[in-house]
This record gives structure tokens, C-alpha cells and sequence, in this order.
């Protein structure tokens, strides 16, 4: 375990335990994700202090809005650290998340990453960064295979500059090309959304992804494929999963269904998850999404592990590979994946599901891993 540069945060002596929340809240941070995660943080944060706290001592989010912006997410960080916070939680955006690995490592705060599934999380093996979230080459590998099975391998990406974007379609590519399919990129800093439509009809591509970011470009590229004729037959996937939030809905209407993307829930929610979701719903006036459940399944975690090691930094960091917690999406347990350089659940639940186009707030499950 890297030395930290100033000692673990001690014992609090005050009364309230902190823990630091990274949450994007403002643009160009996905909002509407950030409100997702925040809100489930929060009925954690109730849930564990309706039943005592830690220790009969009330647990306490100390929120910061990264603003999908990693080094205002850093200078939190070094913020959050100087303020006592027992840990870290929270963050969607993988690029974001990474700069508050990097920092919380380097500073020797323990980071419960939520959401964030990009592979590379950490430059080196950490001891200080755990996270719920599936490894993005998982993930997007059961993509793959769902795609495959569907009969597509033939694949245009919609790709933005971006670590997150570059990374997904080099594991599409590493994918397909094996087995015999192809997968072209579509430059989204040379191309507007007309030219997206020619490239797909020289290309003969039967599936095209967006890479991109929500609500632009994405919105534009799906309502200009789906009015162009010569496109009908063309699938349009986001594995990211742009179309989980309601703003996808709003924007796009019936545009937006049929196009699959990743969702991290199981087929049945445990006991808990059935009385979480009620509550998310309540608290949100929405269906809740998966990400929602992410930032709960984070709190449970965290108060699982203050009550039974206390706050010292150092044993929290100490104390993943002994997790056991059951939560709203199953049995959270942490292990050393092969390739992962942090902490990793390895059985997060992982779909492929798209809006029904008869029923557009309703969901199908169209495989699974």
C-alpha cells in the first residue's frame, strides 16, 4: 500500500462521521446521472442512520459537484481530505473518476468508485480505490456478444475524443475482428450528422453505436438515422447507456426506443432492492436507475465497513478484500480481477435492454451476463 504524504485521518472525536460524495451536478457533467447517484447516496445516508448511525454516531455526505471536470474533481479531493472525511464515494464519469483515484491513492484516502467502470481506473495497483461498478471491457464484451448473436458484425461507432470512447471501441474491435466482423469509426470531430448518414450507407454497416456524449451529439445523430430511408434497416445501440434516464424519452419520444444499451441490474432485485426502489421512486418522482441503485449499494458498503473497522483510513482501505454486504443487486464482495487495478465486485449484474417502441417507458431485457 502506497504511504500516504500526511498521516491517516484519525478517529473523529466529534460527533458526525464524513464521507466525502463526488457527483456530477452541473454541465457539461451528465446531470441527470448525477442526480440518480446523488439521490440514492442520500437514502443510504437516511437508511443508516435511521437505524443508529455508526456506532450510535450519525454518518454525514459531504457533497462536491465535479462537474464532469477532473481537476475540479482533484482539487475536491485535496479538500475533502484536509476537511476529515472517513472515505470517498460517488462518481460516474470515468474520466473524472480516474483523476479522483489517482489523488485519493496518492493521498491515502479510501475511494469507493459507484460508477464509473473504466478498466484503467489506477496507473498502478491500488489498495486505497474499490468499486461496484462492472470493468468496462466486461461490460462492453457482453455487448459484443449480444450484438453478435443478433446478427450484427458489420459495426459503425459514432465516436467523440474521449479516454472513456477510445477505450470502448478498441474492445469492440479486439472483439469482432477475431471473429470475423468489422467495426469502422465514424470521427464525430470531422463529420455533422449528415455525413454520419452517407458514411453508413457506403459502409454497409448494419449496427451503428454512439461513442458520444448526451444530450448532444447524440440526440441529433438518432433523429437524423432514424428520418433518413435509406437507413431503416440500421440498428442504433448505445452501450454507454444514454437511453436509461428520462431525458432520453423527453428528447427523443418514440426515436428512442428499440436502441439497446448496458444496464448493471439483475433480473430481480434482492428483498432490499424492492424496498429501495420504492423509496428511489418516491424520492425522485421516476423510475429510478441502475445508477441510483449504485450510489445506495456505495453507503451500504461504507457503513458496513466504518462499523466493523472504525474510521482510521488506512484499515478502511485494508478492510475490501473483507467486504460482505448484502445489496439491493445481489452479495457485494471485493477481489483482485485480472488486468484491474483496484478493488473490483466482480458479479455486478450486467444487461443488455432497450425502451419497448410499443411502450417506450417500459424496458425489455434482451440478454444478460
Amino acid at each position: 500500500m502506497k504511504t500516504p504524504p500526511w498521516p491517516p485521518g484519525p478517529e473523529r472525536t466529534d460527533e458526525t462521521i464524513q464521507i466525502g460524495a463526488l457527483v456530477p451536478l452541473s454541465p457539461p457533467g451528465w446531470v441527470e446521472a448525477g442526480r440518480h447517484l446523488l439521490a440514492g447516496l442520500e437514502l443510504g445516508l437516511r437508511d443508516v442512520n435511521d437505524a443508529g448511525g455508526i456506532g450510535g454516531r450519525p454518518l454525514e455526505l459531504v457533497v462536491r459537484d465535479t462537474a464532469a471536470d477532473p481537476e475540479r474533481a482533484a482539487a475536491a479531493v485535496d479538500e475533502l481530505a484536509r476537511l476529515g472525511v472517513a472515505a470517498l464515494a460517488g462518481e460516474y464519469h470515468s474520466v473524472v473518476a480516474r483523476a479522483v483515484a489517482a489523488r485519493a491513492d496518492a493521498l491515502g484516502l479510501p475511494f469507493l468508485c459507484s460508477s464509473a467502470v473504466l478498466d484503467a481506473l489506477t496507473e498502478q495497483p491500488t489498495d486505497w480505490v474499490a468499486r461496484l461498478a462492472p470493468p468496462q471491457s466486461r461490460g462492453w464484451q457482453i455487448y459484443a456478444d449480444f450484438l453478435l448473436s443478433a446478427g450484427h458484425s458489420r459495426i459503425a461507432v459514432a465516436a467523440a475524443p474521449s479516454v472513456y470512447w477510445a477505450s470502448g471501441a478498441s474492445i469492440l474491435r479486439e472483439y469482432f475482428v477475431p471473429r470475423g466482423g468489422t467495426v469502422s469509426e465514424l470521427d464525430m470531430r470531422a463529420l455533422d450528422t449528415a455525413a454520419v448518414c452517407e458514411e453508413l450507407v457506403h459502409n454497409g454497416a448494419t449496427a451503428l453505436l454512439l461513442l458520444v456524449g448526451h444530450p448532444e451529439p447524440a440526440v441529433s445523430i438518432v433523429k437524423a438515422v432514424r428520418h433518413d430511408q435509406r437507413l431503416v434497416e440500421v440498428m442504433i445501440g448505445a452501450p454507454a447507456g444514454q437511453p436509461e434516464f428520462a431525458e432520453w424519452a423527453t428528447l427523443l419520444g418514440d426515436d428512442g426506443a428499440a436502441i439497446p444499451f448496458l444496464r448493471y441490474l439483475p433480473e430481480r432485485l434482492t428483498p432490499l432492492g424492492a424496498r429501495v426502489e420504492m423509496a428511489l421512486r418516491e424520492r425522485l418522482t421516476e423510475a429510478p436507475s441502475f445508477v441510483a441503485f449504485e450510489g445506495y449499494d456505495t453507503v451500504a458498503v461504507l457503513a458496513d465497513v466504518l462499523r466493523s473497522y472504525g474510521t482510521d483510513r488506512a484499515r478502511t482501505a485494508e478492510s475490501w478484500p473483507r467486504v460482505a454486504v448484502e445489496g439491493t443487486r445481489g452479495h457485494i464482495q471485493f477481489s483482485r480481477t485480472p488486468g484491474i487495478t483496484v478493488w473490483q465486485w466482480a458479479r455486478t449484474p450486467i444487461q443488455v435492454v432497450d425502451r419497448d417502441p410499443t411502450d417506450p417507458d417500459r424496458f425489455r431485457i434482451l440478454h444478460a451476463g
